[in-house]
This record gives C-alpha cells, structure tokens and sequence, in this order.
C-alpha cells in the first residue's frame, strides 16, 4: 500500500499524527542548535542551518523569524527539490549588541504540508574586544594566485592584553598579529592574513581563531569568506537529472566555460548510466555546451556519481556531482 499511495500519502499520514507531525520537517535540518561562543563587537558571526530535502515532494520554506532582535535571519533557497539543499541563515549583530544573547528562530513550511522547525543560536558579544572590518572578505581569487589582506584588532580595558597566537582551521591560510599600539588601556593590532597560491578551488568560509592571553575568553573568531575560481568552471554545480521512472531517459545540459579559448579532451564517469554528447566541434572556445543522459535501471534509489571534464588547461580534472531518483516501479 505505501509503495502505491507514494510518498505524499505518507507525509499526510505523518502530518495528521500528533507525536510526528512535525518531525518530517525536523528530520532534514542537520543541526538545530549553534553556539557562537565569544565574539568580538563587529565581527560578522553567521552561521548557515543546512537542510537537505529528503522527500520526493518539492519543500517550501515561506518564512524564518527570530524572537531576539540580536540575530537576524534569511532563508537561501527557499524552495528545495529532491536531494537539493538550501539554508536558514542566522547572524549575529554584533554591532548592536553586547553580553549574553540568544535567540529561537522560527522556520515556516507551507508545502508539501505545513509544518514548523525552531532553530536555536547564543553565544556572548564582547564590548571590549573588536575588530575593522567584520570579517577578511576575499571575494573572487584566480586559481594561482596568492591574495594578502588587512584588518585591525583592538582590545579596550587592560593594557597588558596580548595576542599570543592566530591559528587557522585551512592550511591554505595563515596569518600573523603585529602590534600596532599599546597606551592608557588600550591596545590595537594589525591581523596580516595570507592565501597562498595552492588554494584549491572552490569556496571559502573558514575561522581564523586570535588566542589571547585573557582568561576570560582566550580564542576570538575571526571570519575568512572568498572563492577560489579555476580556469574552468561548469554550470551548474550540482547537476539533477530529475525523478525518473526505470528503463527510461533524461537529458540535460552542462555549460563549461572559461577564461581564454579551451578543448574539451575527455568526460568520464565512473557508471554507464551517464552519457555525454560531445560537439563534432573540437576547436578551442570559451564556452562548450555538453548533453547529458542518464539512462534510469531497474532498481529504485538514488544513484550519485562525480562527473570528471578534463580540459587543455592543466593536469587537474574540473569536477561535479550528478544524480538521479529512479521511482519505484507501480
């Protein structure tokens, strides 16, 4: 019966049962809970509450609040299909606020069924320690190059206050505090940061933790945010081939582009299921438009594999995730 009525039979029967009616909803979010810990006044504190849907049905997120005007909140893909993943977004406003804070973020479902998820974030705002600007926000960095950046740390209130340490959760980056001043109470700090040139691509959101010699909260977060770019980028990202009934096909089309005039030399991918259809067209071009096909088996599921384009500009492969859902057969 469950595999006749699908999957928008059982969410209804989820929905109307008291004790589980809301946790299908639930079940998608990876976490429910982050704690900032101790931040400095200014610093940009985000942190993204991943949600993949897991369902068949399409899953609409008409709106996030919070309850605390000491975080804010948006919602980055609100309407997520299979497997696909969107965000509810929560920030800090470290500018406005000071001391413990925490806030209940209220996450709006209106399909395939209403529901509600709550988030929950806190940490502490520091008065006595900021920094300018908020965060290192690299933006868009040419795979290659090495990208140096500045911003100034200051501490108000002890005069022997010190950076003891900056450490970084990426070996690609790296970073050093140099003492700019120390007068009446008050000390200031340049934070030199370093990207090197084997930055893979891809993009970056990683913390550069300041250790300090205060006993009342010695790591301060420092947020890192930019995106390495290749030489070659495909469109889109993560390439879904839809749900798909066993023994049939879809198509769709990957758009492989990049800097200067380039060849495709070879696509490959680990399962026959996936066909590519290369243009008779080998010139080198900006821009190359590649089909692909996926012939659905007989087995139901998801089936996920990583597409690999290899291209006259360097060793390295450009990669991307593909996938499907066959159907259950009726």
């Amino acid at each position: 019966m469950l595999r006749k009525i699908g999957l928008g039979g059982f969410l209804l029967v989820l929905a109307c049962t008291p004790c589980f009616g809301q946790q299908w909803a639930k079940r998608m979010f990876k976490t429910t809970e982050h704690d900032f810990g101790a931040v400095a006044h200014g610093s940009k504190a985000e942190y993204k509450f991943v949600f993949e849907n897991i369902y068949l049905e399409d899953v609409h997120i008409a709106n996030a609040y919070t309850n605390c005007s000491c975080t804010s909140v948006r919602v980055e893909n609100p309407l997520v299909k299979t497997y696909e993943q969107g965000a509810i977004v929560s920030r800090f406003n470290t500018d406005s606020f000071r001391g413990s804070r925490g806030a209940t973020i209220t996450v709006i479902i209106d399909r395939p069924f209403p529901a509600e998820v709550q988030l929950h974030v806190h940490g502490y705002i520091r008065g006595d320690v900021s920094v300018e600007p908020g965060s290192v926000e690299l933006g868009a960095i040419d795979q290659g190059d090495a990208v140096d950046w500045k911003l100034s740390v200051k501490h108000v209130g002890r005069g022997d206050w010190r950076i003891l340490e900056v450490k970084s959760s990426n070996p690609h980056i790296s970073a050093r505090a140099v003492e700019t001043g120390r007068y009446y109470g008050n000390v200031s700090y340049a934070l030199k940061i370093h990207v090197d040139a084997e930055a893979p691509a891809g993009y970056l959101n990683d913390h550069l933790l300041l250790v300090t010699n205060d006993p009342r909260g010695g790591q301060i977060p420092v947020l890192v945010e930019g995106r390495v770019l290749p030489g070659v980028t495909v469109s889109p990202a993560t390439l879904f081939m839809g749900v798909v009934q066993p023994g049939e096909k879809a198509t769709k089309q990957l758009v492989v582009q990049g800097k200067s005039p380039f060849r495709i030399l070879e696509i490959s991918c680990d399962d026959d299921s996936f066909q590519f259809h290369t243009s008779a067209d080998q010139s080198a071009k900006r821009l190359h438009l590649v089909p692909v096909t996926f012939q659905a088996g007989a087995e139901a599921g998801k089936v996920l594999q990583v597409i690999r384009i290899k291209t006259d500009q360097g060793e390295r492969a450009t990669e991307l995730t593909a996938y499907a859902i066959v159907a259950a057969a009726e």
